[in-house]
């Protein structure tokens, strides 16, 4: 199917052509989006100059369809929801969504856009901030039992414990250094999440994060709260990083993972699949009719530099990478708190992808809407656990924590 996609388009342009297009927009020095409107063609058209050298062959990977089964209702409580990667896989694998607490109003919009019977604490209606413990817990209360017999899931954010966050940074700032814990902030959120956990004492919690969180400070800030769940009666796993390419999703993005439980019943993880699925096995069909698909408008010398990168290589001066079709995308990028992430160049367009691209790659459903700028869009997308990772997480705890086949 997607070897016949990769065909078509072939013939929509030949660089013979492409290079006359961008000799006129040099000549009438006009934007390149005005050159190829005047020959009639798009963005989209344009091809590398080493094209189709590789191709994906090998289908399409599991959708979050494919994992839905029987609904067992095992409540799910989420915190740190972001646009709901992990609600979303949870959802799939028959958990019933009590609640989702998120901090940051635009999220909360992409939430109650596609989920709109979901409880949402979240602004504007409530602060959905975790480090309010006391807020949290009385907002709780009237729907959930202490000894509750679901599960917590969460994922405080993330970004002190990033690599790639801190390569943001001067080294001459005060951000620069990886101050995890000691972050103002973000860097006490981890306790705040063991707080509730230990108020309501859930059958099973999930912690979720990149794996520099192991490594913070020696491990010694991961081992204190998983010392303080283990008094609270939990039986926690050890901390186990999953690349979701080994679990049916095209990209490369390392997690990791921290269960718990009182049931006194043996933590599973999902088996990783044999397969990993290129990028082109989501990348080279159209986006259609699908929300966010939307591309920057690049200009004719970026476009230039573009295509004449190989699979794999990287573009220095944006700092863009050619995605290969036949190899998992790098991970998808969040950016920082301000501002969207840099996505990666699409396989056969000399163009870099859109939010639309990035969530199929994160395996999020072609009818899935992110709200607001598109910067923002990029973000909500990137700092999302592919839900296709999350629905396989979900149904091994159902069956190893929740005894349910």
């Amino acid at each position: 199917m997607f070897d016949s996609a990769v065909r078509k388009s072939a013939a929509s342009v030949s660089l013979r052509k492409q290079r006359e297009i961008f000799a006129f927009a040099e000549k009438e020095r006009i934007e390149l989006a005005d050159a190829l409107a005047h020959f009639g063609k798009s963005l989209d058209d344009l091809v590398y100059e080493h094209s189709r050298k590789q191709v994906w062959s090998g289908g399409v990977p599991r959708s979050l369809e494919d994992f839905r089964g029987a609904q067992h209702h095992i409540p799910m409580v989420s915190f740190f929801t972001g646009c709901g990667g992990i609600d979303l896989g949870f959802e799939a694998a028959g958990f019933e969504h009590v609640a989702a607490f998120e901090f940051n109003e635009l999220f909360c919009k992409t939430l109650r856009k596609n989920r709109p019977k979901w409880k949402v604490f979240g602004p504007p209606s409530d602060a959905g901030d975790v480090s309010k413990v006391s807020e949290v817990i009385a907002a709780l209360e009237p729907i959930i039992s202490i000894n509750f017999e679901g599960i917590f899931a969460g994922g405080p954010p993330c970004q002190p414990f990033s690599i790639a966050s801190n390569q943001r940074f001067s080294k001459s700032g005060t951000n620069f250094k990886r101050v995890g814990f000691e972050h103002e902030r973000n860097g006490n959120l981890l306790f705040d999440y063991v707080s509730i956990i230990k108020y309501f004492r859930p059958a099973c919690f999930l912690i979720e994060n990149v794996p520099g969180l192991r490594d913070l400070d020696g491990g010694e800030q991961l081992s204190a709260a998983i010392k303080d769940l283990r008094k609270t009666g939990y039986e926690v796993e050890m901390p186990t990083v999953l690349n979701a390419a080994d679990y049916n999703v095209p990209q490369f993005r390392a997690r990791l993972f921290v269960v718990g439980t009182r049931t006194n019943r043996s933590i599973i993880f999902p088996t990783p699949d044999e397969i990993q699925y290129g990028a082109g096995s989501v990348l080279l069909q159209k986006q259609g009719q699908a929300p966010n698909t939307e591309t920057r408008s690049h200009k004719l010398g970026s476009v230039q530099r573009y295509a004449r990168l190989d699979y794999g290589q990287r573009d220095q001066l944006g700092r863009v990478d050619r995605l290969s079709p036949c190899r998992p995308s790098k991970t998808v990028i969040a950016g920082g708190t301000n501002g969207g992430g840099r996505s990666h160049l699409h396989p056969e367009i000399p163009r870099t992808l859109s939010v639309r691209e990035c969530a199929r790659l994160q395996t999020f459903p072609d009818n899935y809407t992110f709200v607001g700028p598109t910067a923002r869009q990029f973000t909500q997308v990137g700092n999302a656990v592919p839900p296709v990772l999350a629905a396989q997480l979900g149904l091994s705890l159902t069956r190893s924590v929740f005894g349910v086949s």
